[in-house]
């Protein structure tokens, strides 16, 4: 495909999506946060860095929460304006634009790039074609890098490369990456879209007669055809639509709008910016091609009424799940403890008594500190009256690791009913009383 380049208040919008998109993107791997990187997911150490957050494979929970959350919003983006994701922030779409631009600030405009195409091999053609290539090149490995960075840390990583240093996985994961970009935004472009997408099969599943898709206005615009600038197109028997093409020569996936929504359609608005340019050029209103409803286009209803019919129980259904679930995954992650305590009897000896008449119980506790700072925590016991705690009540935990103890509790000789009773461990921070935890267990008295 030799998409034609467009301007327009849509076309803005995509460039500033492709830089928003992209300064997060390469631009978040290099942000520091308490002296370290922001966002890291450390395989081997099986720690995820996220900002503020430290998460565990135990928190896997969490990514499932931001799957189902990412899920839902496609789904109501989709419902109220149809493929808006592809056609603005979706990956393939990013980087194809990027690439188209780099196409065309070596080779020209589409007119060039065809004819160049068509020529035969010669010098300034291979020039050309090496210039791009390597330009392309460049984009990908430099965003294979940007991705290994969130794995394995951005900062030492250039020199790695340059010094050719990488670790096997890294040096996979880099050239893996970059080759697919490469192969995606550099050469199959539109066919990812049309033919290896799944989202375009689906989407007929999710959209309905109110759904907000790019369409061609027919009963305005046909009988189809070109006229003089000033003729009238009543008189001639034709509607406002000149056929000048430009509707498909934009598009980035070769589709004519104009014979209604197609899977191939990722409502980019390529065509409504062009449309809307070439209306305004012959003095017809703007609006041949729009985003609009099908209700809303067989019905001639206003904005307000086409808004309106965006807030029908399937939007709405989708809105309250995706609230719904990002309240639950960011407030759970909210009041998640970063400590983690677990407490296991010494079953080899549920109770002995000791000198003084004490009865004891001894147990193994396991503190998991997951804030990026050591602590020193004091462990208490609670539940029976005159419990203590006989062994040293401070631990040290440095950041992000946990460690494991013996402790032993007493009880004075007729506490407790015989057999189990509760009881409960507790363990706070020396300083900070906000960071604690509780676990229960329970405590044997014999017989």
């Amino acid at each position: 495909m030799y998409p034609r380049a467009v301007t327009g208040v849509f076309a803005r919008w995509r460039v500033a999506l492709i830089w928003i998109t992209q300064a997060v993107f390469y631009g978040l791997p290099w942000l520091q946060w308490d002296g370290r990187q922001a966002m890291l997911f450390d395989l081997e150490a099986r720690r995820f860095f996220m900002f503020g957050t430290v998460l565990h494979p135990q928190d896997f929970i969490y990514l499932t929460g931001l799957l189902v959350i990412a899920a839902m919003a496609l789904f109501l983006f989709t419902a109220v304006a149809g493929r808006v994701w592809c056609g603005y922030a979706c990956p393939q779409t990013v980087y194809t634009e990027i690439f188209l631009w780099i196409e065309k600030r070596v080779e020209g405009d589409r007119a060039r790039r065809m004819k160049l195409d068509r020529a035969a091999m010669s010098p300034r053609k291979a020039g050309l074609k090496l210039a791009k290539h390597a330009a392309w090149l460049a984009v990908a490995l430099w965003t294979g890098l940007s991705f290994v960075g969130y794995f394995s840390g951005i900062r030492g990583l250039p020199a790695e490369v340059l010094a050719l240093q990488t670790g096997p996985w890294e040096s996979f994961w880099m050239i893996f990456y970059a080759g697919i970009l490469y192969a995606n935004a550099g050469f199959l472009r539109e066919q990812v879209c049309t033919y290896m997408c799944p989202y375009a099969r689906f989407q007929s599943a999710l959209i309905d007669g109110d759904t907000m898709v790019v369409t061609y206005d027919s009963e305005r615009g046909d009988p189809r055809g070109s006229r003089p600038r000033k003729a009238d197109p009543k008189l001639m028997g034709l509607g406002d639509c000149i056929d000048c093409g430009l509707c498909v020569e934009v598009c980035p996936t070769g589709i004519d709008i104009r014979k209604g929504l197609q899977n191939e359609c990722i409502g980019c608005a390529a065509c409504v910016d062009a449309c809307d340019d070439i209306m305004g050029r012959v003095g017809y209103p703007k609006g041949l091609i729009r985003y609009d409803s099908g209700n809303g286009l067989r019905r001639d209803q206003g904005r307000v009424a086409m808004l309106r019919g965006m807030l029908r129980p399937r939007v709405l259904a989708y809105a309250a799940l995706l609230v719904a679930a990002t309240l639950s995954v960011f407030t759970h992650m909210a009041l998640r403890s970063p400590l983690r305590l677990d407490v296991i009897r010494d079953r080899g000896v549920l109770a002995r008594e000791v000198e003084d008449g004490m009865i004891e119980n001894v147990y193994r506790v396991r503190l998991s500190n997951h804030t990026d700072r050591a602590h020193r925590f004091t462990v208490a016991v609670g539940g029976l009256p005159s419990a203590v705690v006989a062994t040293e009540a401070m631990v040290d935990v440095e950041a992000d690791s946990e460690r494991q103890i013996p402790v032993r509790v007493r009880v004075p000789h007729g506490v407790g009913k015989p057999g189990s009773n509760a009881i409960e461990f507790s363990v706070e921070a020396r300083g900070e009383p906000s960071l604690a935890i509780a676990e229960r267990s329970t405590f044997f008295v014999p017989r």
